[in-house]
């Protein structure tokens, strides 16, 4: 049972697969089935299964044959910088809407500054799934 235990231990981490760019993806672009491979490693914090990285979004290059990171994957963006926006404030059984301008790039529940294209203010709200903004 002593010696079962003393192997474990120095048998060290067991290697698992993992997901690798088969091209340089450029931030900003949406990663497809075609774009990744797997290969046999280890390390914490890298995606593991194709499954987790196909259709989002890369937040900084990703070069061939290097793991990938999750926290340099995120949702596609909805919005795009100075793209027209539908701001929406509603409350209770009031809505409000106006147009206003994206000062920022923003994927779903993403908080992004808009500039009200009436009144000319900035306000900042949180991108929805239909594409509009909505304002506290």
């Amino acid at each position: 049972m002593r010696a079962a235990l003393i192997l474990c231990c120095l048998a060290g981490p067991a290697l698992a697969d993992i997901v690798v760019p088969t091209r340089t993806i450029r931030a900003g672009d949406l990663i497809a089935p075609a774009d990744l491979t797997v290969k046999p490693g280890h390390r914490d914090g890298v995606a593991r299964r194709a499954e987790d990285v196909v259709g989002q979004e890369a937040r900084v290059a990703l070069y061939a044959g290097r793991p990938i990171p999750l926290s340099d994957l995120g949702p596609p963006a909805l919005i795009d910088r100075n793209q027209l926006v539908t701001l929406v404030f509603l409350r209770g059984g009031l809505a409000i809407s106006a147009e206003g301008r994206a000062l920022a790039r923003g994927a779903e529940g993403d908080r992004i500054r808009v500039m009200n294209l009436s009144s000319r203010a900035t306000v900042t709200g949180r991108v929805r799934a239909d594409g509009t903004v909505a304002v506290p």
